[in-house]
């Protein structure tokens, strides 16, 4: 039998030409892996960061803007304001909030959008007995002081008293707002949230109500 002849150098493997062609990337696959992961890296980030946009909007806060006048001189139209959307799930809505709400069944029944935005004033929660005379609110039998109001009502409107789970609203813009006084009680669960703050115009920076 013949013997396998002894290896020459040449079948060894060389070091130095192992090395060489050990397929190690080049400088230009190395840049273009960098590229990529950065921009993974920024398409992640971008998703995170829409993510909880996403989340603050629909569940703890939202920007919205003024169609009318019906809050004068309290709120102008153009005005862009910050809505509280989670407070009163802790807390019941109290007199003297100024609410964002969706608009309530009676509204909806004569061609409001549900979907709609409102905004108006509480002035009476639920057990409080209200009444519009003389220019005046009357809350329990007594002038309610409404400093914040453009002119006093020029209606009339008989005592009604707020249900449990209801609230009574006005636009501060008495003479001039689609309120209670028009079409009755709103619902709590129609309440989108209360406006917090005004961040535009600059002017007018600040906390509302």
């Amino acid at each position: 039998m013949s013997s396998k002849p002894p290896a020459s150098s040449s079948d060894l493997p060389n070091p130095a030409t192992a090395k060489a062609n050990s397929g190690s990337p080049s400088p230009v696959s190395q840049s273009t892996t960098k590229q990529k992961s950065g921009w993974w890296g920024n398409i992640r980030v971008l998703a995170i960061a829409l993510a909880i946009a996403l989340v603050v909007r629909f569940f703890i806060a939202e920007p919205r803007y003024i169609p009318s006048n019906s809050m004068e001189p309290t709120l102008h139209i153009g005005d862009r304001l910050l809505i509280d959307k989670i407070s009163y799930r802790w807390q019941p809505p109290h007199r003297g909030d100024i609410v964002v709400f969706n608009p309530p069944a009676q509204l909806v029944e004569l061609g409001y959008d549900g979907r709609q935005a409102f905004i108006k004033r509480i002035v009476g929660e639920p057990g409080d007995t209200l009444q519009i005379a003389a220019g005046e609110v009357r809350l329990n039998g007594q002038p309610l002081a409404e400093p914040y109001i453009l002119a006093p009502p020029q209606y009339e409107m008989a005592a009604i008293t707020v249900p449990p789970g209801h609230v009574f609203v006005l636009g501060d813009n008495r003479n001039d707002s689609n309120d209670s006084h028009v079409w009755g009680l709103l619902p709590q669960q129609n309440l989108i949230g209360r406006a917090r703050f005004r961040f535009w115009p600059p002017d007018g920076l600040g906390a509302v109500g």
